[in-house]
């Protein structure tokens, strides 16, 4: 007991110091060039491009041909999904794949919103751009950049960009409506991948600046989770000037004392401002390492040898599915790894499953998608200037509660100290926009709400 009590006043001690020595600083707006050669001497086409998703018959034949050779090995009796994904289940999954699902129809479901792409810093940038189909009288769109993480992208957003641009039609009150923004990370989905080593969340994040800029938007929203998180945190610390709010479902922090305190013990919890609900989710602290332990596999694999495994990947589709899709089960909920089925249905359909698949395999992007993780946690990741820097822009957070790891307030707030909206979502993980959108929604719609009103 006295021991606890020792460490508990010199961790008070400690983060006295860090709060007493805050000052606000900026990330570096720098520049960078990413495609191929040297950076050519003539200025940047800065045109913006209408781009159309598109397949034929040569591509949905060569994934056919692929599927239908699969070599799957028996799961072990009773394993549901503890070893991976249950090959039982990939099974179902994959014949579905080969004779149900309909990638044509697909194509036209991401063709229904406006598609772009320009040049930024060397590299082809996608992005879909939906403005809203009527504003009330005198009211302008709010604009507001979404960014995806791994393994996920832009379609994610598809089930909630209605809700955000056009809430009237939707059940929802017209007092916010949105002018939404969803560009692909390079090297993911439609966007080029950099030809050269270094590009992170902080170049992607100036990159994105840049869009908004080429856009015409010179103040605008943020919402992101996963990398997502991370890049629109970024853009919050580099022109915070720019950022009207910053909405987040998901916050990395790594430098924050507050995170060495679930050490002392559920009895210490009240000390340090954590609610009943945060220490509900917070507590055992033993599942937190039991999830690093039991998920945290991909990462090491990502952030270190992105492009051995890629080889595997970018050549089997039923293994790029295995790999994907295996996430979308245990991040939505760690539970469904005791079900046979990865409880992969009970959230999302096969189709939209499948779609973000598609977008992989035919862009042939997992390569270059998982060499972000090398690129920001290969190269002195906690040492980072990003993870000391606070965001000095009002922001909103949405702790889903099956989310991989849990933020409480406290945590959120030191890394965000104009957090002016904090809210326990009732359920969801970490496909929040594509699993809950309609939560998802109701929190941005919020957090603005009260942003406005102060």
């Amino acid at each position: 007991m006295w021991l606890e009590i020792v460490l508990a006043s010199v961790l008070g001690f400690v983060i006295y110091w860090f709060v007493s020595k805050d000052k606000e600083e900026t990330l570096p707006l720098e520049d960078g060039w990413w495609g191929p050669g040297l950076r050519p001497a003539a200025p940047e086409d800065e045109s913006i491009r209408p781009f159309k998703v598109e397949t034929s018959d040569e591509e949905i034949n060569d994934l056919h041909q692929r599927i239908e050779k699969f070599r799957l090995t028996p799961p072990l009796e009773d394993s549901r999904f503890h070893y991976g994904f249950n090959t039982n289940h990939l099974k179902k999954i994959v014949s579905y794949w080969r004779n149900t699902f309909d990638w044509r129809k697909q194509v036209e479901i991401l063709n229904k919103y406006p598609h772009f792409k320009t040049k930024i810093e060397g590299l082809d940038i996608h992005f879909v751009h939906v403005k809203p189909p009527q504003l009330p009288s005198g009211r302008a769109a709010k604009p507001l950049l979404m960014v995806h993480g791994w393994p996920g992208s832009f379609y994610e957003f598809y089930k909630i960009i209605p809700l955000l641009t056009d809430p009237k039609n939707h059940g929802l009150s017209d007092e916010h409506v949105f002018e939404v923004i969803c560009p692909s990370i390079p090297g993911y989905g439609f966007s080029e991948a950099s030809s050269k080593k270094g590009l992170n969340s902080v170049a992607t994040a100036r990159i994105f600046y840049k869009l908004m800029l080429r856009l015409g938007f010179q103040e605008f929203y943020l919402q992101g989770g996963d990398w997502g998180s991370l890049i629109c945190t970024n853009i919050a610390q580099m022109v915070p000037r720019h950022v009207k709010g910053l909405h987040l479902n998901m916050a990395l922090i790594f430098r924050n004392i507050y995170t060495l305190t679930p050490l002392l013990g559920r009895c210490f919890g009240r000390l340090w401002g954590y609610t009943e609900r945060d220490i509900e989710l917070i507590y055992p602290f033993k599942k937190i390492f039991y999830f690093v332990m039991a998920e945290g596999g991909y990462m090491l694999i990502q952030s270190t040898k992105p492009d051995t495994v890629g080889c595997a990947l970018n050549d089997s589709p039923v293994g790029l599915a295995a790999y994907i899709l295996e996430k979308f089960s245990t991040w939505t909920n760690a539970e469904f790894r005791d079900l046979e089925d990865g409880g992969l249905e009970r959230k999302f359909s096969l189709d939209d499953l499948l779609t973000v698949v598609m977008l992989y395999w035919t862009t042939g992007c997992i390569t270059s998608s998982q060499r972000f993780y090398k690129e920001n946690m290969g190269r002195g990741m906690i040492s980072s200037n990003q993870y000391r820097i606070k965001a000095y822009v009002p922001t909103g957070f949405a702790a889903f509660p099956c989310d991989s790891l849990h933020c409480p307030e406290r945590w959120v707030k030191f890394k965000y100290p104009k957090l002016i909206s904090y809210s326990y979502i009732a359920r969801g993980g970490h496909f929040a926009a594509l699993e809950e959108p309609e939560l998802l929604a109701q929190d941005i719609r919020k957090f603005v709400g009260l942003l406005e009103r102060q």
